[in-house]
């Protein structure tokens, strides 16, 4: 038989150094970031007011931003590796860029990310 102990008798500074003690370590959870669907409402609403988008061709959108983001950190990535730094840096973002978009794209894609960039540490310098 199992002996049972009332609780009065134990003071709490045990009771919480025993419950520390016994709890099995936690593996952090990984975070679901879900989608750029509302990114994507909130460009096509800038660009054009008027229109609207399907629930497929949000998806679409959803996997094609996706793709095109997850080519431009494994570039980018190989590209710090090459020249032995351990922090992807706009310039690798812009090499990355300039390496997986083609042509006229790439040019509106880099001039957009400069404008970005420019209007983010200006914005940082005066808060």
């Amino acid at each position: 038989m199992a002996r049972t102990v009332p609780d009065r008798e134990k003071s709490p500074k045990k009771k919480a150094k025993k419950r520390i003690l016994e709890s099995p370590k936690k593996k952090a959870k990984k975070r679901d970031y879900g989608s750029y669907a509302s990114f994507v409402y909130k460009v096509l609403k800038q660009v054009h007011p008027a229109v609207g988008i399907s629930k497929r061709a949000m998806v679409i959108m959803d996997s094609f931003v996706a793709d095109i983001f997850e080519r431009l950190a494994t570039e980018a990535g190989k590209l710090c590796k090459k020249s032995n730094t351990r922090t992807i840096s706009s310039r690798e973002i812009q090499t990355a860029t300039r390496l997986v978009i083609p042509g006229e794209l790439c040019k509106h894609a880099v001039s957009e990310g400069t404008k970005a960039v420019t209007k983010y540490v200006s914005s940082k310098g005066t808060a």
